[in-house]
């Protein structure tokens, strides 16, 4: 029997636990119907409500969702500014190699174009019955040109001449003089300022295998630039030839070239590292045509022929004094139809006179009509065409030694080059 005074024991009041009332049909889940009797406590540093920390979980989820934005709105930019750099968004951007200094090595082709091309020009010539397109290039302050003869014979003595430089500007010109058999001619321009003349260098220094430069108007591509190498040194050719009488014929001992060369680069300058004048761009070999002047309209197959400066530095200073060019001579007329290796003093009379001039070099030295010339200074020719070249490379009044045969016999003369003037 219980103490008096104390409650039964099913009475005595208990520490309402979790479970306290628990009522399984009733609405919510034991944890709702226990908070709705008070708040849960939990002890420890930092003691919370669930309200408060509701709160702050609401605080920072906040803060991270800022955060986060922060991150994406940098993470994109830098994304973006990447494809709009590179190229990766819808339209296609290539790649592309960063710039380049501007300048040039003076000795490479853009260096030596880069000093040529200012005085360098593109000729246009008219006449009565034909027109073409050729190179040249300035000379000296005075306007004087140099050029091929056979650019400007179209021209002849009523024609045109026009002359534009890399600049553009166009002014006309005159011939001052010209010659068929070294295919050179001189005009001159008026009313120019600023000229610059290129600098004219040294043919005997040339060098098998030297670069080369030439600069011209191939198929009047005013300006055009090749580039190659010394080819070979004294190549005996012959250009021209139209005329029934054979006095266009060109003889030249001339530099040979692979640099590109095409009609329209006639009389245009061969430079070399310097972007000094070695030579004038005057003849190709095309294939299936022969050596011609490059007036034609064969292409290049890497056969090109400069007249050598160093002679027509001299033709070009007769033709601006005189207005003609003497041609060194040994006063002798060869038989051209010699089939015979050499180059054979025809046994007949010449026009008026006899084979061998009276009172000429060769005479003085001791030719005779039917004698045989197989060399000059100790190189071997073979034809009439190569002893006229070999004489022509010299100065009327050059010592000259000849090897002769007469009667299966050799024998070495000396004899000094004369002159004469071809219009």
């Amino acid at each position: 029997m219980p103490a008096p005074g104390v409650p039964p024991a099913d009475s005595v009041p208990q520490s309402p636990g979790p479970w306290a009332h628990y009522d399984p049909w009733a609405a919510g889940s034991a944890k709702e119907q226990a908070l709705a009797r008070g708040p849960l406590q939990q002890t420890g540093a930092g003691v919370l409500t669930e309200r408060q920390s509701t709160r702050r979980a609401r605080r920072i989820l906040f803060v991270w969702t800022v955060v986060v934005a922060l991150v994406a709105a940098g993470v994109g930019g830098a994304v973006g500014a990447y494809v709009e750099r590179d190229g990766l968004g819808g339209d296609v951007r290539l790649p592309q190699a960063g710039s380049v200094p501007a300048g040039r090595a003076p000795d490479s082709v853009a260096g030596i174009a880069a000093r040529a091309l200012p005085s360098v020009v593109t000729l246009h010539v008219r006449g009565a019955d034909e027109a073409g397109t050729g190179t040249g290039f300035v000379l000296d302050a005075e306007g004087h040109i140099l050029t091929n003869n056979h650019v400007v014979e179209p021209a002849g003595s009523g024609g045109e001449i026009s002359v534009t430089f890399s600049s553009g500007d166009t002014v006309k010109a005159k011939v001052v003089g010209r010659d068929s058999g070294y295919d050179l001619a001189v005009v001159q321009v008026h009313g120019v300022r600023g000229l610059t003349p290129l600098p004219l260098g040294n043919s005997d220094d040339v060098k098998v295998g030297d670069p080369v430069v030439a600069i011209g108007a191939p198929f009047d591509l005013a300006n055009t630039v090749t580039s190659g190498i010394i080819s070979a040194k004294e190549r005996p050719i012959t250009a021209g030839g139209e005329k029934s009488d054979g006095s266009d014929v060109s003889y030249v001992d001339a530099l040979q070239t692979d640099a590109p060369i095409n009609p329209g680069n006639s009389g245009g300058p061969l430079l070399d590292s310097r972007a000094q004048v070695i030579g004038i761009n005057s003849a190709i070999r095309s294939a299936g045509s022969g050596t011609d002047s490059d007036g034609g309209q064969a292409g290049s197959i890497g056969l090109g022929f400069a007249i050598p400066v160093n002679q027509a530095k001299r033709v070009a200073e007769e033709l601006i004094n005189d207005g003609r060019a003497s041609h060194p001579v040994i006063g002798v007329t060869l038989d051209m139809g010699y089939s015979g290796d050499g180059a054979r003093i025809d046994d007949k009379s010449a026009g008026d006179g006899p084979a061998v001039l009276r009172g000429g070099p060769g005479e003085r030295a001791g030719l005779r009509a039917g004698d045989v010339i197989t060399e000059v200074g100790g190189e071997r020719v073979h034809t009439g065409e190569e002893l006229i070249v070999k004489i022509r490379a010299h100065r009327p009044g050059d010592r000259l030694r000849l090897t002769v045969e007469r009667g299966g016999t050799e024998r070495e003369v000396s004899l000094v080059l004369g002159a004469s003037e071809q219009n």
